[in-house]
């Protein structure tokens, strides 16, 4: 079950008065700079496992950054057939 408050997540002070600056200047919740952040942080995971998935399936079909165009050229050239 999800805890309700910041005080049971264990943020350090240093934090915990920077998300109370942000969510003064925002005019906003500690909670609403929390989720945004955490949200921001997971969609950079995603997006980080994505680039990783991407660079080993180029490595396995040969791609490097030299031909990735010719690679996107051919891959739509087929998609069309």
């Amino acid at each position: 079950m999800a805890s309700q408050g910041s005080e049971n997540l264990g943020i350090p002070p240093r934090l915990l008065a920077e998300m109370e600056g942000i969510a003064a200047a925002r005019v906003c919740s500690i909670n609403e700079v929390l989720v945004e952040a955490v949200d921001l942080y997971i969609k950079e995971q995603q997006w980080s496992s994505l680039k990783r998935y991407g660079l080993e399936k180029a490595r396995e079909r040969g791609i490097g950054e030299g031909n990735v165009l010719d690679a996107i050229r051919e891959s739509r050239q087929e998609h069309r057939r």
